[in-house]
């Protein structure tokens, strides 16, 4: 089908593929074309980056970076080494194809294979998500619940498997249930738990959220997800990096952004034990729904986690009853409160 052309969305309501926007195109007719920058030159390492960082600012926000990257990862060398070899001159016969794949807002990530979470070093393969910071507050949130006690943790929509691992790498006491809706992404999955050596303490199972999960699977201390949350509307606005090559259907979820949560929320009381914790992942501003859909569950201890740039970016909701863990988020909050969510840190 040509570029462009419509389908039919699924039925989570997710496009099956990435649009390209009147802009996408025009960055894209009017980028320098592979094979012309390199190609059968010998340039200092100095004008190689200088010059991949001028051909890459037309698609990044940072194209010095993102070039000393790509550079010191095609002479498979850490970037610092690069940094000291300024002055040598290399034959770069090929990096241009790396240059035009990043031309096509292809993540970094992908074109170098692996990518970091949690000070841990994950396999990324197309189209799965690329582990993000904001999510590495998801995994402190959970390895401050636990503790040093033996828990069972089940993560729903595991991706990489980069949280699942932190988790069970962090924690060595807990063993941890890692479900996804697609198989492949599983098998992507169990290659990071085996690079870990994990794979004793990780178990997986395919299945939408907690249709995965075995109905006489004993109750877990804690279930975790960074589901989908993004507005079906809000798909035209998302950067090209991520409507290009990322699974939307890894992102989207509805109409307001909570059509998994809602069934996250509801179906967790289902597999927590008493006190257990869930913690999930939300998107911007969506703390107040997510409040109200924790204390209508009834979920108690209902309380949120800020990143870095002052967002809430995790919710926490504990089960009523059961022994009482450190609290994951920095104080707790209830619908009374949610005037008051900018002052919490």
């Amino acid at each position: 089908m040509p570029r462009g052309a419509a389908r039919k969305p699924p039925n989570n309501g997710a496009p099956e593929f990435q649009v390209l926007t009147q802009k996408d195109l025009q960055v894209l007719s009017g980028r320098t074309p592979p094979g012309t920058v390199f190609s059968g030159r010998t340039p200092s390492l100095a004008e190689a980056l200088s010059r991949a960082e001028e051909v890459l600012a037309q698609v990044t926000d940072t194209p010095r970076i993102d070039a000393e990257i790509l550079l010191a990862h095609f002479l498979e060398l850490k970037r610092a080494q690069l940094l000291a070899r300024l002055g040598e001159s290399r034959d770069l016969t090929g990096f241009d194809a790396l240059l035009d794949r990043r031309l096509s807002y292809e993540p970094i990530a992908y074109i170098l294979g692996e990518w970091e979470f949690f000070s841990l070093r994950f396999f990324v393969e197309p189209p799965a998500l690329v582990p993000r910071p904001e999510t590495e507050h998801l995994v402190e949130c959970v390895l401050e619940s636990i503790g040093g006690r033996a828990s069972r943790v089940l993560e729903l929509g595991t991706g990489t498997g980069c949280v699942a691992a932190a988790i069970a790498h962090n924690a060595p006491e807990c063993s941890v249930l890692a479900t996804d809706i697609r198989e492949e992404r599983l098998a992507l999955a169990r290659r990071n738990v085996a690079l870990h050596g994990l794979t004793g303490r990780i178990a997986f199972a395919v299945g939408d959220l907690f249709d995965a999960v075995p109905e006489n699977a004993p109750a877990f201390d804690v279930v975790c997800s960074n589901p989908p949350y993004i507005e079906e509307d809000a798909w035209p606005e998302l950067s090209p990096v991520i409507r290009l090559h990322e699974d939307p259907r890894a992102l989207l979820a509805g109409h307001d952004g909570l059509a998994v949560i809602r069934r996250l929320v509801a179906g967790a009381r289902r597999r927590l034990t008493p006190g257990g914790l869930l913690a999930f992942e939300i998107g911007m501003g969506q703390y107040r729904q997510v409040c109200g859909l924790l204390e209508e569950n009834g979920y108690s201890e209902v309380a949120f986690r800020k990143d870095l740039a002052g967002i809430e970016r995790v919710a926490i909701g504990r089960l009523p009853g059961g022994r009482v863990a450190n609290c994951a988020a920095r104080r707790v909050i209830g619908s009374r409160d949610i005037g008051t969510m900018s002052g919490l840190t």
